[in-house]
């Protein structure tokens, strides 16, 4: 899995995760920052978030083709530094009045367009060290490695957001209760009901502080200015895990240093074999990713729900606890050891001396040991944060790469006749695939939702009914599956058939799908306090299938133009 890779991508790959801890840290708690802070209704915090998605994966268009000018590593050190100066803007803890809401919009715009300069051009770096002869044969799976890096930052993410907002809520004698920041926002806006008033009330009385005797409209104001300033020290954390990124980038700068050539570059030096294309190979290359882009935009779209309406679902509708076996899916560190030992589990198999088998398996037992006695200790139930349903989808990601990269490693060694190449499916099939496992996700979501009130009934509090975890944690497990089979894979597909004069560009635009797709992520939550629960989740998986359909009808061409 990891033997015969460049030492230049595990540099590049630690530099991402540290950056990407940071931005999952702060995207996990975002949405639920703007509607604590600014008691905004989930229409105007959908579109906020969807816009800012947008942008951070817009930027890298600017990025890229900037990137194609002037090099790659002047723009990834440069977007640190303004991502740095965004991230700290964010964690200043401001009223939520119009400089409030001015500063974030600021600070949300330096972390975009920071994230322009670095995201897709660290990426490009990576795809240029397999433009080796000796190392090209490893593209696809050094990207899935890379990803599974990325997404182990992710991980942590909602854990260490939540520990930092209990903690900084705690010093303030509080405990976070969903439905508060709601309620509380209606009474200072005097739209609450009696019922609501009464239930607000009951909330109030469980905080273990002298909050608990505070009159309600004491209380209201107190609990939402602690409530936004902790989300803000959640920010913070971004700063940290930046600094550390760069630190790494710029201490193996010379593992990679050799991949930090453009086209232009290249040329001008003499020493790079760059690959001359016709105007035509150029011309088709560029249409066939394309349609590779608009196809995943509806992807990016139904994905991205899992920082608004999956966690307005978590918030809403599913219970505040877990019981039984799914417990040790809330603990980060028993998560953490079940993710490690799926790769002393492959290492156990492929190691090539016994002693090395033996080593690997006796890890792999401890580490299930670890983790057994960290659920056995768990309480039962367990309470359990809206928020940390989003390390599913990275733990799920980390956990399942050495499984992927196996299957499609014994798909291509099974060579025939007809498939001189392997079994493998092409990217472009991939994606499509990962498609219609995307609908099936949503499918899990129409079926939780059955029977459940609208958003709009509910009125600001919670389901009287809800449903268990292990819906949302199935949904996540699904989308991680669709994903695995779109996300890595075209990124690899950009860096192998992008025209090596538009390698920046090409990388930029696969993000800016991506941007589409996440500013269309917000037609959900738009509607969400307008349709049925489950009319939302069936829109998106109609979208899904609709889209794995087209990346199907339109298969042989896109095969045909990036054909080697």
């Amino acid at each position: 899995m990891f033997k015969g890779q460049p030492k230049g991508l595990f540099a590049l790959a630690l530099a991402n995760t540290g950056e990407r801890f940071g931005y999952y840290t702060m995207l996990a708690i975002f949405m639920l920052f703007l509607q604590a802070k600014f008691g905004w209704g989930g229409s105007l915090a959908s579109t906020v978030y969807a816009v800012f998605l947008a942008c951070v994966y817009f930027f890298p268009v600017v990025g890229g083709i900037l990137a194609d000018k002037i090099g790659y590593g002047k723009c990834v050190v440069t977007g640190v530094c303004v991502m740095f100066l965004g991230y700290l803007a964010l964690a200043i803890p401001t009223a939520a009045n119009g400089l409030g809401i001015a500063l974030m919009i600021g600070a949300l715009l330096l972390i975009s367009l920071g994230t322009g300069l670095f995201k897709g051009n660290l990426q490009v770096l990576v795809g240029n060290l397999y433009d080796d002869p000796k190392y090209s044969a490893k593209r696809d799976s050094a990207f899935s490695l890379f990803y599974m890096a990325i997404n182990i930052g992710a991980m942590f993410a909602p854990s260490a957001a939540t520990a930092i907002t209990n903690r900084f809520l705690g010093n303030a004698g509080l405990i976070y209760k969903a439905d508060i920041p709601a309620l509380a926002h209606q009474f200072i806006n005097g739209t609450i009901t009696p019922e609501n008033t009464d239930r607000l009330q009951a909330l109030a009385q469980m905080m273990p502080g002298d909050a608990a005797q505070m009159p309600l409209g004491e209380f209201c104001p107190y609990y939402i200015e602690h409530l936004s300033s902790s989300y803000n020290m959640g920010f913070a954390v971004a700063c940290v895990s930046l600094i550390v990124s760069i630190a790494i980038y710029l201490c193996t700068r010379s593992w990679f240093k050799h991949a930090d050539v453009n086209a232009k570059q290249a040329a001008a030096s003499g020493n790079a074999n760059v690959v001359e294309l016709t105007p035509k190979q150029t011309k088709d290359r560029i249409v066939a990713l394309c349609l590779v882009f608009a196809v995943v935009i509806f992807f990016w779209m139904a994905f991205h729900q899992n920082g608004q309406s999956l966690t307005w679902f978590a918030r809403d509708y599913t219970q505040a606890y877990a019981e039984g076996w799914c417990r040790i899916g809330f603990n980060i560190w028993a998560l953490a050891l079940i993710a490690v030992s799926v790769y002393t589990l492959f290492s156990t198999f492929q190691s090539e001396k016994a002693s090395g088998k033996l080593v690997s398996g006796v890890v792999t037992a401890g580490l299930w040991v670890g983790a057994y006695a960290i659920f056995k200790g768990l309480d039962n139930p367990l309470e359990i944060f809206p928020q940390l349903f989003q390390q599913f989808n990275p733990f799920f990601v980390v956990a399942l790469t050495p499984i992927s990269m196996a299957l499609f490693s014994a798909l291509a060694a099974k060579k025939t006749e007809r498939h001189p190449k392997g079994l493998e499916p092409s990217a472009p099939k991939k994606i499509g695939i990962g498609m219609f496992v995307a609908a099936l996700g949503y499918l899990v979501m129409i079926v939780a939702s059955k029977g459940q009130m609208s958003p709009a009934e509910l009125q600001g509090t919670v389901s009287p009914d809800p449903v268990i975890p292990q819906y949302l944690m199935a949904t996540y497990l699904i989308l991680t599956f669709a994903e695995l089979l779109l996300s890595p894979m075209g990124i690899s597909f950009v860096t192998k058939v992008a025209p090596p004069k538009y390698k920046g560009l090409m990388m930029g635009l696969w993000f800016a799908a991506t941007a589409i797709g996440n500013y269309l992520s917000s037609i959900p939550g738009l509607l969400w306090e307008k349709v049925p629960l489950w009319a939302n989740w069936t829109i998106l998986m109609a979208l899904c299938v609709v889209a794995g359909g087209i990346m199907f009808a339109m298969l042989k061409k896109v095969e045909a133009a990036t054909a080697e």
